[in-house]
């Protein structure tokens, strides 16, 4: 334990360096730092995805980084500091986990989450759903908006309903395609997106995980029949979709 204090105070120290020394680091502020603070995050999601432990401790490095800076950004302007941030990080989760630190029983994972949810709502949010960040991509938000609904009850009972609530919104974007309304076209594919994004969780499916997996599947199969058309002396653009379709049978074959 001590090394690991050791290791925090070491980062502290080069902070107020680079805070004071530094003419980069001495111009950031709070706003100048969110859109590199999103960055990282994502670059974690893709080591995480990859599986790479060295990227994943790399990344989580530059977040420790940021979260460090941001903390001396508000020690300077007499906000808050890094003390104030753990400690009341260190009071938030004892005070919610009754279960640990006070008399409180639970049976399993969901009762926890639960009991979790219901003294967020006694601490003053109004919503269960208000500790959902507006900023999130559609996708992650509707799986953060599903899961804190289920959390105070709010959910299907079993997953094939959920599979006949899919094909619902199916059909009705089907009539939607047909009356030409764009808007009403707009309104139904998020239906079924939403309602996608339903089952997955009921399989027990990250969508996010899963989509990019597909992203990621498609790009490999797609750059593969690229070279593999550039090495026929042919471009893309002139081929017809007939010619790219046998190329890409065989790129499946290797990315399937």
């Amino acid at each position: 334990m001590q090394q690991k204090l050791a290791a925090f105070e070491r980062l502290l120290h080069i902070m107020n360096d680079l805070r004071e020394k530094c003419p980069w680091d001495r111009k950031q502020t709070l706003e100048s730092l969110r859109p590199l603070t999103i960055e990282e995050t994502y670059e974690l999601a893709d080591a995480i995805t990859e599986n790479n432990p060295k990227s994943i401790q790399e990344e989580l490095g530059d977040l420790l980084l940021h979260i460090v800076f941001y903390a001396k950004i508000g020690e300077e302007q007499h906000l808050f500091d890094i003390e104030t941030i753990i400690t009341a990080l260190c009071e938030k989760l004892i005070r919610r986990h009754p279960h640990i630190y006070g008399n409180v029983t639970v049976a399993n994972e969901e009762e926890v989450k639960r009991n979790w949810e219901q003294m967020k709502l006694a601490e003053g949010k109004k919503s269960a759903l208000e500790g959902v960040p507006v900023s999130l991509p559609a996708l992650i938000k509707a799986v953060q908006i599903q899961s804190k609904a289920r959390k105070v009850g709010f959910d299907w009972e079993a997953s094939h309903q959920v599979w006949d609530k899919v094909k619902e919104e199916l059909h009705e974007l089907e009539e939607a395609m047909q009356n030409g309304n764009k808007t009403e076209q707009t309104k139904e594919f998020g239906d079924v997106l939403f309602a996608l994004v339903n089952y997955a969780r009921f399989l027990d499916i990250d969508p996010e995980n899963a989509l990019e997996k597909t992203n990621k599947k498609f790009r490999s199969r797609f750059m593969l029949m690229e070279s593999a058309v550039q090495e026929m002396g042919k471009q893309l653009s002139n081929m017809t979709l007939a010619e790219m379709d046998l190329i890409w049978n065989e790129t499946k074959k290797q990315f399937p």
